[in-house]
């Protein structure tokens, strides 16, 4: 006798199996389904399930799948009900919000971005302070792929099927255009505004109030002058420091990593890790900062010109960034004191340079911590205990070597979720950003339908 359990469309089912009766069985249970009215999720679980002749056998070796109310045989990524994977909408913006604000179309900027154009890659030239906010590309050019695969997103172009939707407009790409002299007629307020008036127009924001948008805003200054207008949105940002809670929060937007600029250290695999990072302690960045960045001219004070420890002004230029990229690979322990917000990208260099970060911001907020333990591969220290003199560099110097390596290790295999790439690979920063979207998705949904049934005003605090 054999017994199989199986989830059909949110029931379970057991059936018992005893010779030849499993074949009648089999071939029953199709027709009581139909009979039952049941729904159409369901008899296709189990025709799927049926398949299998045995319960180790791969029950969606022959899948089937539903689009538009027929049942095909095919790939699986239509199937309603069993789908796994996030359905995104995106606007049809023209594309001087996004991709035309790179200067490799001539087209008229007017025009939306057409099916089956080429994605401009990234220059690799200049746009260096542009590349670590780059977010909204590197999400845009995912959901124009094509291909399916083990994705944890697709593009629908039915708003019907849509879980969620995507704005495409690049705003840290449009501050650093158009923003940067704070004038507040530029053409970054002006695209803004534009942009606003495009979305509350648009049915889907009315018919959801924009709950089930995403907005990447990555830039603490991007999309300043409308971002409380549309906060109902989802929010891509890199931390909360230039944002007020009613504007975003944890709980409906997403941390994003910033995108790296020193170059992952690939081939980190000497014989001795430990001894072979000469330097125990790396910093090479702007040292005065506004706000919380305060804290960098505060430590230079303490631990600057110290034994072990290089901590100097920086530059992004070539040279700059050479430097760097040698400094971090050759050091133990990275220094990532808060910028001008409580995050700044030296944390995700130093994550890929495999140097373990010592991360001092009291307010910072971390991507993806609901599935990382950042405390496995990081040292945390609060601001108060770090300019105590001399206390800092104790701390590090008493880490011992088996700690340092197990953090050491830890970063080898964690560092993959940091990088930004086309086509996106598994569990890489753009696929975990679209994990983390894919979360708020069920709440999103409950909130919309007792909203959509509802005949009173809503009773409970959300």
């Amino acid at each position: 006798m054999v017994s199989k359990g199986r989830v059909f469309g949110g029931c379970v089912c057991s059936i018992v199996a005893m010779g030849a009766a499993a074949v009648g069985l089999s071939l029953m249970f199709p027709v009581i389904f139909a009979e039952a009215s049941l729904s159409k999720n369901i008899l296709v679980d189990w025709l799927m399930w049926s398949r299998s002749s045995d319960v180790t056998q791969n029950p969606l070796q022959h899948s089937l799948h539903v689009v538009e109310g027929e049942i095909n045989s095919g790939g699986g990524h239509g199937m309603d009900g069993c789908q796994q994977q996030l359905k995104v909408y995106v606007y049809s913006f023209p594309r001087r919000f996004n991709f035309g604000m790179l200067n490799y179309t001539q087209v008229d900027l007017d025009m939306p971005w057409l099916d089956g154009e080429v994605p401009p890659p990234w220059p690799s030239d200049g746009f260096i302070l542009e590349k670590q906010h780059n977010v909204e590309y590197w999400m845009m050019m995912d959901l124009l792929e094509d291909k399916f695969g083990d994705r944890e997103v697709i593009r629908v172009h039915n708003p019907k099927q849509a879980d969620l939707f995507f704005v495409p407009f690049f705003s840290s790409l449009c501050f650093y255009r158009f923003g940067l002299s704070m004038d507040p007629e530029s053409e970054d307020k002006a695209l803004q505004e534009e942009m606003v008036k495009l979305i509350l127009e648009s049915p889907h924001w009315k018919r959801s109030g924009g709950e089930d948008h995403i907005i990447p805003l990555h830039h603490p200054n991007a999309f300043r002058f409308g971002r409380h207008l549309l906060n109902a949105s989802i929010f891509i940002v890199a931390d909360f420091g230039r944002t007020f809670p009613q504007v975003s929060s944890l709980q409906k937007d997403v941390v994003a990593p910033y995108t790296h600029i020193i170059p992952t250290y690939d081939d980190d695999n000497p014989d001795d890790p430990f001894n072979s990072r000469e330097m125990l302690l790396f910093f090479q960045g702007t040292l005065k900062r506004k706000d919380y960045g305060i804290v960098r001219t505060k430590l230079a004070s303490i631990i600057q010109n110290q034994s072990g420890v290089h901590f100097e002004e920086g530059s992004t230029n070539e040279t700059g960034l050479r430097q760097a990229t040698v400094g971090m690979r050759n050091s133990k322990f990275c220094l990532d004191p808060a910028g001008d917000t409580p995050s700044s990208c030296r944390l995700f260099d130093a994550i890929v340079s495999h140097c373990v970060p010592v991360i001092i911001s009291d307010k910072i907020e971390l991507p993806f911590e609901d599935e990382l333990d950042y405390t496995t591969f990081a040292l945390f220290y609060s601001v108060e205990e770090s300019l105590q003199p001399g206390w800092l560099l104790s701390q590090l110097r008493n880490v011992s070597q088996v700690q340092w390596l197990q953090m050491w290790n830890r970063l080898k295999e964690v560092s993959h979720h940091f990088e930004y790439q086309f086509p996106s690979k598994q569990n890489d920063a753009v696929n975990m950003i679209w994990k983390q979207l894919h979360k708020k998705v069920p709440a999103i949904k409950l909130k919309f339908h007792r909203k959509e049934r509802q005949k009173i005003a809503d009773w409970w605090n959300w």
